[in-house]
């Protein structure tokens, strides 16, 4: 650093403001300070640099695998997010265990600055290994008194929305996949709230045996609990899914015996992953908005570490979309209900844009309520 202070003719501090961002520079200062940067082939060690300020300028993402689509988006939108305000980012796999809540302490040995936590569920009995000290954000269903920032959408306000199309559309005999009713995962159990709601709603009785549920939530799960209703001869004309892997699962078992969807069946899925809009036909799902998820949860932890903003628990609630495609087509073949596609607008000042909709299909906005701590 004496070096290209002698060269540019400038103090040491003036250099070391310059390499690190000080905007109090003058643009003629700052461009003899890099002119001697590369005549001298200086190189910026960006690690001592955060060491000395105390950060690592890394974020950790925990995420129980990235085998399955959700998980895989989520994690690309967390690292654009990231990257779009200088850090980057770790990511650890928690293999869906019993135990997923370690990943939190296993991910602070590498130094890392603050974490992103989107566990398969979060147990009331995981809140003591929430209670950290450095920035923690979870993306999922609260749980009572939680000492950190929760993000999550209505699981199920955006189920009974789903149903609703179906039931509008004049289907009746609708069946329900990934149900876990005495099982930990809460994000199912919200999602099967409101499926039976959206029955009640509209007079329909509910039938358990139209529910079916999985260990899982893969394809390989999802065809299994198409054929379970095929061959128990339980009358269907429609399908709610968990998400989309178990819907698109369900699509292939459905063709493969010979019913056509959405003629004879139509399905819907839940998130949005890409190859939703284009399966055969193209999915009807409910819009996770993973860019707008990933830029809240990094922004929350920004925020903490550059600005010192309180770690306030609560929720952020997110708002969801329906996005209607050929596989929930009415049976004339026209699209149930919506508008053009309108995409889902930024409602905080430093989210990214979300990703453009598919010309597929439309997006119906969703009821839940505008981000906010509720």
């Amino acid at each position: 650093m004496s070096d290209v202070a002698a060269v540019a003719g400038v103090s040491k501090k003036t250099v070391s403001n310059v390499l690190s961002g000080y905007e109090h520079v003058s643009v003629r200062t700052r461009d003899r300070v890099m002119a001697a940067v590369d005549e001298l082939g200086y190189e910026l060690n960006v690690s001592a640099r955060n060491f000395r300020a105390g950060r690592s300028k890394v974020l950790g993402l925990a995420v129980p695998e990235l085998r399955q689509a959700y998980f895989a988006e989520l994690a690309d939108a967390v690292i654009r997010a990231a990257g779009a305000v200088g850090y980057t980012v770790l990511i650890e796999q928690t293999a869906s265990g019993v135990r997923e809540a370690d990943a939190i302490t296993r991910m602070r040995e590498h130094s890392i600055d603050g974490i992103i936590y989107s566990p398969l569920t979060v147990r009331p009995s995981d809140a003591a290994a929430l209670e950290v000290k450095f920035p923690l954000v979870v993306l999922g269903e609260p749980i009572p008194d939680a000492p950190v920032p929760f993000i999550a959408m209505s699981n199920a306000d955006a189920l009974r929305d789903a149903t609703t199309h179906l039931l509008d559309a004049g289907r009746r005999s609708i069946a329900f996949i990934g149900s876990d009713p005495a099982g930990p995962v809460r994000t199912a159990q919200e999602r099967l709230r409101g499926y039976r709601e959206a029955l009640d709603d509209h007079g329909v009785p509910f039938a358990p045996e139209r529910v079916v549920p999985t260990a899982l939530w893969h394809r390989a799960e999802g065809a299994a609990a198409a054929r379970q209703l095929l061959e128990a001869g339980v009358p269907v004309d429609g399908i709610v899914c968990c998400n989309d892997a178990l819907a698109l699962g369900a699509m292939s078992a459905l063709q493969l015996a010979g019913r056509t969807v959405p003629d004879d069946v139509a399905v819907v899925g839940f998130d949005d992953i890409e190859e939703s809009a284009y399966s055969t036909p193209a999915l009807t799902t409910v819009s996770a908005d993973f860019d707008r998820v990933a830029a809240t949860a990094v922004g929350v932890l920004v925020a903490q570490l550059e600005e010192g903003a309180p770690a306030t628990p609560g929720v952020l609630r997110s708002r969801h979309a329906l996005v209607v495609r050929a596989s929930s087509a009415t049976r004339s073949g026209r699209e149930a209900r919506g508008g053009p596609a309108t995409g889902l607008p930024s409602v905080l000042g430093w989210c990214l844009r979300p990703r453009p909709a598919p010309q597929v299909g439309h997006a119906v906005p969703g009821s839940a309520r505008r981000w906010g701590a509720r």
